[in-house]
């Protein structure tokens, strides 16, 4: 009984052998792809390159003050729109003893100067009523005690400015800081009791405050070398905004900076583009921009994708394959034109007609050491 158990227990280890080996080798032997293909076709290809950098606007100007002082109280908000000649701030002058104490001492010899012309002056003029003296020399010190008078008065006025800023007869005060120009107060970067320098040849002077117009906006941003030279000047422009989503502004280019600046190895090249703004669309100076650039468009060509190219291992050129029968497929050489990364131009090789093999289709993982190997180059193509 134990025998017949044993044969039994053997015939079937038999069978189950067989039976795996004639699966694995039915396995084996049937396709584990089939490819498929794709038709050239007509369409349009756009190369592109985008550009990034910021809006700002087109001209922003900076406010500064005419006379040296501590800020004395500022009357606007970062934001408000003004106009030219609006009140900013105010200006609280803290003269210099020097200046201030030269200045009080040419009015006190401009007092001494004119005195002693009057003196000289009354007495002419009483020899000028007796007749003693001719009316040419009389017309003579009249003139220099005129002369007097204005010096006092121009000395005493340059002391009023040293001391609080302006005359008392000045209509616009060199302590009130206004606006310039039209627009929105973008920045002010100074404090109540900052204190602040006035322009001269030797120094910029403060800043009081930043003042643009936001309805003139430029694009400006950095293009590399390589792209540069395919640019022209006219060019439009498709701006998309960081801050603001699902919006493409249009831009015109309008300036390409003549001399490249070299970043992290690479020299880039400085543009700008005038932006048409939307009345319903408020931008911010400073959002970060992309600007999408047309470089090359061709339309009506014959184009595949450009995953369907395949490149010579030793002479880099591109090819495709061509279905000749039922999964059966032939090399065509062909020549590329522009692509957009999706499309690519069919210069010459194939037809509208031809069917084109989906090479780098995903593969199953085969047992085989033949399939194996065919598996590895395909994978190295790709």
């Amino acid at each position: 009984m134990n025998k017949i158990v044993k044969y039994i227990l053997i015939g079937l280890l038999v069978l189950g052998a067989l039976w795996a080996a004639v699966f694995f080798i039915k396995s084996n032997s049937k396709s584990a792809i089939t490819y498929e293909t794709s038709k050239p076709f007509i369409s349009s290809v756009e190369k592109k390159t985008v550009a990034t950098g910021k809006v700002v606007p087109e001209e922003e100007v900076e406010i500064k003050p005419q006379i040296s002082g501590i800020i004395q109280k500022i009357y606007l908000e970062e934001g408000a729109k003004v106009k030219a000649g609006d009140l900013i701030a105010v200006i609280k002058v803290v003269p210099n003893e020097q200046s201030l104490n030269q200045s009080r001492g040419r009015v006190r010899n401009a007092e001494l100067a004119l005195n002693n012309v009057k003196i000289e002056f009354d007495r002419n003029k009483n020899l000028f009523d007796k007749g003693v003296i001719s009316s040419q020399d009389f017309n003579s010190i009249q003139l220099q005690f005129n002369q007097a008078e204005q010096e006092l008065n121009n000395a005493r006025a340059d002391y009023q400015i040293i001391r609080v800023g302006s005359t008392g007869g000045s209509t616009s005060a060199n302590t009130n800081i206004r606006a310039t120009v039209t627009g929105t107060i973008l920045e002010i970067p100074v404090e109540v009791g900052d204190q602040v320098v006035q322009t001269n040849n030797f120094n910029a002077g403060t800043t009081i405050a930043f003042i643009a117009d936001l309805t003139k906006m430029i694009f400006e941003g950095k293009v590399d070398e390589g792209e540069v030279g395919k640019l022209k000047l006219g060019t439009p422009l498709k701006i998309s905004l960081g801050a603001v989503e699902d919006v493409e502004l249009d831009a015109k280019l309008k300036f390409i900076a003549p001399k490249g600046v070299e970043e992290t190895g690479a020299v880039q090249f400085k543009i700008e583009g005038d932006i048409e703004i939307k009345d319903d669309l408020f931008i911010r100076a400073g959002y970060s921009a992309n600007a999408s650039i047309v470089l090359e468009k061709k339309d009506s060509i014959l184009v595949i994708p450009e995953a369907l190219l395949q490149f010579d291992k030793k002479t880099d050129e591109p090819y495709v394959e061509i279905s000749v029968g039922d999964q059966e497929f032939e090399r065509k050489d062909v020549e590329i034109g522009i692509s957009d990364g999706v499309n690519v131009e069919i210069v010459s090789g194939i037809t509208e007609e031809d069917e084109v093999k989906q090479w780098n289709k995903t593969e199953p993982i085969k047992i085989g050491d033949e399939d194996k190997e065919e598996e590895d180059s395909e994978e190295s193509e790709e």
